[in-house]
C-alpha cells in the first residue's frame, strides 16, 4: 500500500520540478533580454500564417483511426485466410497501419506548413 504513493509522490515531483524548471529558466532567459534591450518580438514563435492547430489535430486523427480500422480488416483477413495466429495477426496490424496513418499525416501536415 505504501507503494503506490510513493510513486505517485515522485511522479508528481518529476513532473512538478521538471515544469517548475523550464518556466523558471525561461523567465530568467527573457528576463535578461529585456535588460539588454532586446525587441518583444523574439518571444513570439511560430509562423504568421501557419495552419491552425484543429486541422493537424483532425487530419492526423483521421489518418490513425484510418489506419486502426485498416489494421483491424488486414488482421481478421490474416488470421482467417493467411492461417496466422490470431494473436498475432490483430495486434500487430493494428499497430503497423496506425503508425503508418500518423507517418502519413506527418508528411501532409509537412507538406501543408512548406507550402505557405
Amino acid at each position: 500500500m505504501g507503494g503506490e504513493i510513493i510513486v505517485f509522490v515522485c511522479l508528481f515531483s518529476v513532473v512538478f520540478g521538471i515544469a517548475y524548471l523550464y518556466f523558471s529558466t525561461r523567465n530568467k532567459e527573457r528576463m535578461a533580454l529585456i535588460e539588454k534591450g532586446a525587441d518583444a518580438s523574439i518571444f513570439v514563435k511560430g509562423k504568421l500564417h501557419a495552419q491552425p492547430i484543429w486541422k493537424t489535430l483532425i487530419l492526423n486523427l483521421a489518418l490513425l483511426l484510418m489506419g486502426i480500422g485498416a489494421g483491424v480488416m488486414i488482421g481478421g483477413i490474416l488470421a482467417q485466410m493467411g492461417g496466422v495466429d490470431d494473436d498475432i495477426a490483430m495486434p500487430g496490424s493494428i499497430f503497423l497501419l496506425a503508425g503508418t496513418g500518423l507517418l502519413i499525416g506527418f508528411f501532409i501536415t509537412k507538406k501543408m506548413d512548406e507550402k505557405d
